[in-house]
């Protein structure tokens, strides 16, 4: 125990959020099921003294009492607590194949443009903060979604990755593996779960909580629980929505999915959950041909399933009608705990995957609006997960005028994209398909 201490006295400030208050958590409610202690008020207390710690700048000792000052930390560290984003990196660079959409090019100019765009904590140390050095998803953690099966048969898998380099997952092919798919992916859920964690202690804090983003790969949201799919590995979002509710208590989970393709893999997760309530816009007829309209869900969770097609060729003012009239209303009677969202920026006009027409615009409507619904109904609490989205312009643009967006600044998608790439949407039946769904879902 002395060992483990001292270990992490030698971490920054920063990051002891990610290594012991999940741990402090855990034994609490180990702790709690004895003693009889109220959640709120403890969770309250212990988190306070950490966020206290660490906007300080100083270090826990062994009896979390007489903190002294920690040196090698620099002056300029900001914990979370002050930030009003907060992002995670895990790019998985090994998990990669030449020519494949889903490279690893994808979360680096992501990362860029953010450079580029003075969106990092190097420019906006007080409001923009990275979470760095969080742990990967435990086996326990992704078996909450997933068959173990599945999970002893990727990681087993490995070691013929890496005799072959490359080899493919799943039946249809173009889900792939290399040696370091199974570690990366576990990193990829870890992000997500991490930040689950500190949004949700900050917001035990204060009114208004960072948002979070996972900037991760490979994708989750067509992971099914039996095994990979288009291109997804484990189901990233679907692992924190049950983390939130297992670690958290957050019972009611909404889960909004705006990526081009519908998220089968988190549809099929919740299916017959009334606790999940699962949203997911797609374009009509896209992979992987699921997402009906008239799935809504089954048995106890009837209702809480929502899929909306969209006809090719939708785009902004689609959206923003989708998002009035079905997601805002679905989310006001559902009454979240926390928001979670499949962030994909596949439907965006020039990538190359599928037939939408969203813009840079489009992308920060959506973010500013799904900031406000979750200051409106759960206190802020709310984590985005990086879905698709293969053309990196577009991607990279999209994702930095996402952090626009959570910074309430005025977007710069004026200057990424040229009107003269959009053509009339199909509005008449982009509101055929929302009063369907409307009379479906008694909205």
């Amino acid at each position: 125990m002395t060992a483990r201490l001292m270990d992490l006295q030698t971490l920054p400030s920063p990051v002891l959020a990610g290594h012991i208050f999940p741990g402090v958590r855990q034994q609490y409610y180990k702790f709690k099921s004895s003693c009889g202690f109220k959640l709120q008020n403890n969770l309250t207390t212990v988190g306070r003294r950490f966020c206290q710690c660490m906007n300080s700048n100083v270090r826990c000792s062994a009896e979390d009492v007489g903190l002294e000052k920690d040196s090698n930390v620099a002056s300029s560290d900001i914990s979370f607590y002050d930030a009003r984003v907060l992002y995670c990196v895990s790019p998985a660079m090994g998990h990669n194949k030449e020519s494949h959409p889903e490279s690893n090019k994808r979360v680096p100019a992501i990362v860029d443009a953010l450079e580029r765009l003075e969106l990092t904590p190097k420019y906006r140390s007080s409001a923009v903060f990275e979470a760095q050095n969080f742990q990967p998803a435990s086996i326990d953690d992704i078996a909450s979604v997933h068959a173990r099966a599945y999970v002893a048969g990727l990681e087993k898998a490995m070691s013929r990755a890496s005799d072959e380099g490359v080899i493919f997952i799943d039946g249809s092919g173009p889900t792939y593996a290399t040696e370091t798919t199974f570690q990366e992916s576990l990193m990829a859920a870890g992000a997500g779960i991490s930040l689950v964690d500190s949004v949700v202690a900050a917001s035990r804090l204060r009114p208004d909580p960072p948002i979070g983003f996972a900037l991760i790969r490979p994708p989750g949201h067509h992971a099914i629980p039996e095994g990979p799919m288009g291109f997804c590995v484990f189901g990233n979002i679907a692992v924190a929505a049950r983390y939130a509710q297992r670690a958290h208590g957050l019972k009611r989970v909404l889960i909004i999915d705006f990526d081009v393709h519908h998220g089968n893999g988190t549809c099929d997760a919740f299916y017959d959950d009334p606790d999940i309530f699962f949203i997911s816009t797609h374009q009509d007829g896209s992979y992987p041909g699921t997402g009906k309209i008239g799935q809504v869900g089954r048995g106890s969770g009837e209702g809480t399933t929502l899929n909306l097609p969209l006809p090719g060729g939708s785009g902004d003012n689609s959206m923003r009608s989708v998002f009035d009239e079905v997601i805002v209303p679905c989310a006001q009677r559902f009454k979240p705990e926390i928001i979670l969202v499949s962030a994909g920026y596949d439907a965006h006009a020039l990538d190359p995957l599928a037939g939408l027409q969203f813009t840079t615009g489009t992308y920060y409507m959506l973010a500013s609006n799904i900031k406000q619904l979750a200051k409106e109904l759960c206190g802020g609490r709310c984590v985005f997960f990086l879905e698709g989205g293969y053309n990196l312009k577009s991607l990279s643009n999209s994702v930095a005028d996402t952090f626009h967006a959570f910074l309430g600044e005025p977007s710069l998608a004026s200057q990424f994209d040229d009107p003269a790439m959009l053509y009339e949407e199909p509005l008449s039946r982009v509101k055929q398909a929302i009063q369907k769904v409307k009379h479906l879902h008694s909205l």
